[in-house]
């Protein structure tokens, strides 16, 4: 037979992504990843019939699990063979404090899990998980140096248990090589149409659209300060000494000197802390506290900008904007 018939033949090869699941693990998490990525496969015909089959398939430590929602799913694939995907996604534990979550990762469950990340080779498997999840990844040392993003208060204490990891809890999504992490728990849509728009950038936008989903870049607008915890006390000190005084012209140095402290000591461990500058929390405790009194007050936008420690509505209008930019 001429070669010309198999020349004609195109090798089609289905992107294969295992979703991890365990007892647990958060119903609307699981839900989306998979609705998102069925939804492509079944709608990459009318956007570009080039693009490749995407498979899913659900990967666990036992034959059933139950997730948070009381939905029961039907496991594919042992974790033993999460190395035949393209992709594995770990969601969300199902847990919403640092006890939590630290309770969770020591189940048998999650410690299979974790083992098996850390046979997984980033040469030919990404890994990629959303709020909770992260600390499952990260728990297997694969993190370290390098960035990352998970639950916005659920950051003090992914600082405390992987402090050589770069993380950013600004950004909704993060790549770092063949690692992607999202924040939390809603963000695994966003994680979902990530993995989506690697494969082709026009599908990750028709399933958006299909689905009706907004792409949030960032974090930065769901945090809240004052419900993050502070375990070190100089960065409570620190937090609680500018909140009484954001209508003042802020000085680091003069703040360290205030707390009894040194000016780099106070930015070593707001950094560590919080993973900004002195001057960066300060502003994103002014943005803060201008759109509660925006919202909450009828105070022109001079006298919101003067509580707030700026000269001008100008300045904290630029201010602002340039948030808005990164959200």
């Amino acid at each position: 037979m001429g070669s010309g018939v198999y020349d004609s033949i195109a090798i089609v090869r289905a992107m294969r992504i295992g979703l991890i699941a365990i007892d647990g693990c958060f119903g609307s998490a699981v839900a989306s990843v998979i609705d998102i990525v069925r939804v492509a496969d079944g709608a990459r015909g009318d956007v570009d019939p080039r693009i490749d089959p995407i498979e899913l398939a659900i990967l666990g430590p036992k034959r059933r699990v139950t997730t948070t929602a009381s939905m029961t799913l039907s496991v594919d694939h042992p974790l033993s063979e999460s190395a035949e995907f393209d992709v594995v996604v770990v969601p969300a534990l199902g847990t919403l404090t640092a006890a939590a979550t630290n309770d969770a990762l020591q189940s048998r469950d999650a410690r299979s899990v974790i083992a098996s990340l850390g046979r997984l080779d980033e040469a030919t498997t990404r890994i990629a998980a959303a709020c909770t999840g992260v600390f499952a990844v990260a728990e297997t040392g694969r993190m370290h140096h390098r960035r990352a993003t998970t639950s916005w208060f659920l950051g003090p204490e992914f600082l405390k248990r992987y402090p050589t990891v770069a993380l950013d809890l600004d950004t909704m999504v993060v790549v770092d090589g063949n690692l992607v992490t999202a924040g939390a728990a809603f963000a695994h849509m966003d994680l979902a149409l990530s993995l989506v728009r690697s494969i082709s950038p026009d599908l990750a936008q028709h399933v958006a659209k299909l689905l009706i989903i907004d792409e949030r870049p960032s974090q930065a607008a769901f945090v809240a300060y004052e419900h993050l915890r502070h375990e070190d006390p100089i960065v409570v000190e620190f937090e609680r000494f500018v909140r009484a005084r954001l209508d003042e012209p802020f000085n680091v140095a003069f703040v360290a000197q205030s707390l009894g402290t040194s000016r780099r000591t106070l930015e070593r461990r707001v950094r560590a802390a919080l993973n900004l500058t002195p001057l960066g929390f300060v502003q994103r405790l002014r943005i803060e506290r201008a759109r509660h009194l925006s919202a909450t007050t009828d105070l022109t936008s001079a006298e919101i900008a003067l509580r707030v420690g700026y000269a001008n509505a100008e300045t904290l209008r630029s201010l602002l904007r340039r948030e808005r930019r990164r959200s």
